[in-house]
Order: structure tokens, then C-alpha cells, then sequence
């Protein structure tokens, strides 16, 4: 079983979105994903409502989902922890214990653009095309994932 989990700030933007369409794409018996915040803003609440709808839009119920904070156990539970941005990277990377935990971290964009830590924009504070705009990036990062997974 392929363990994933999806981290932003958070936990209910960019991470829900990504959880919901990587699910979408794999089989759940041999892939389980996951996602989470950085921050402990949300914890327990539901996704951002205009990533509820662009996930709706393409068929993805995302509402099941409940934000919590990333905590460093993530390490132990997850294969490939996949973040948003750098900021979140670098938060991420800050909790590292070992080499292995290290490892484990992974721009998600760098999935389509190798190399170059490209960030998913936090669409928080703009308009729905920034939620769609995000939706297009992660659905073709995760095309690359649930490929590299099968």
C-alpha cells in the first residue's frame, strides 16, 4: 500500500483539492491519500467552499474531508508527502528527524516541471478562477503521481 499525503498551509485550499483528485485517479485498495496543514488555523473544518465546487465541477466530493495540522508521526504513517509551496516545504523540512523523513518531502509541481519548485498558488484570497486555475495544476501533477504509482 502506497501511503501519500497532500500538505499546504491550511488544509483547506490547495491540500483538499490535491487529496480529492489523486483519490479519484488511483485505486484506494493499494493507494491510500491523505492530507494536512502546516498551520493549525482550520483544524476540523471543512475544505474552502470554492474548492468544494471546483471539485464538484469535475466530479470529486472533497466534503468528507476535515482539516488537521501536519505533526512530525506524518513522517512514520506516509511514503511521499507532497508540498504546495515552499514556504510549506521549508515548514515541513524544519519537523525532519533523519536523512529518511528528508526523503520523503517533495515539491508537488515538480512532478510536470522537474527541478524547478514551482508553487501552487494559494488561491485563499482570489476569485474562483484561482481555484480552477489550481484545480488544472494539481490534476495534471497528480496524473503524473497515480501514473508513478501504478
Amino acid at each position: 500500500m502506497h501511503k501519500i499525503l497532500m500538505v499546504c498551509l491550511g488544509n483547506i485550499c490547495r491540500s483538499p483539492l490535491a487529496e480529492g483528485i489523486l483519490k479519484s485517479k488511483v485505486n484506494s485498495d493499494s493507494v491510500f491519500v491523505d492530507s494536512a496543514g502546516t498551520a493549525a488555523y482550520h483544524i476540523g473544518k471543512l475544505p474552502d467552499e470554492r474548492s468544494i465546487e471546483v471539485a464538484n465541477k469535475y466530479g470529486i466530493d472533497i466534503t468528507k474531508q476535515r482539516a488537521r495540522k501536519f505533526v512530525v508521526k506524518d513522517f512514520d504513517e506516509f511514503d511521499i508527502i507532497f508540498a504546495m509551496d515552499d514556504s510549506n516545504y521549508q515548514n515541513i523540512l524544519s519537523l525532519v528527524r533523519n536523512n529518511d523523513d528528508e526523503q520523503k518531502v517533495r515539491m508537488i509541481l515538480n512532478e510536470i516541471h522537474p527541478a524547478k519548485n514551482l508553487s501552487v498558488p494559494d488561491p485563499y484570497y482570489g476569485g474562483n478562477q484561482g481555484f480552477e486555475n489550481v484545480y488544472k495544476m494539481l490534476d495534471e501533477a497528480c496524473d503524473v503521481i497515480a501514473s508513478n504509482l501504478s
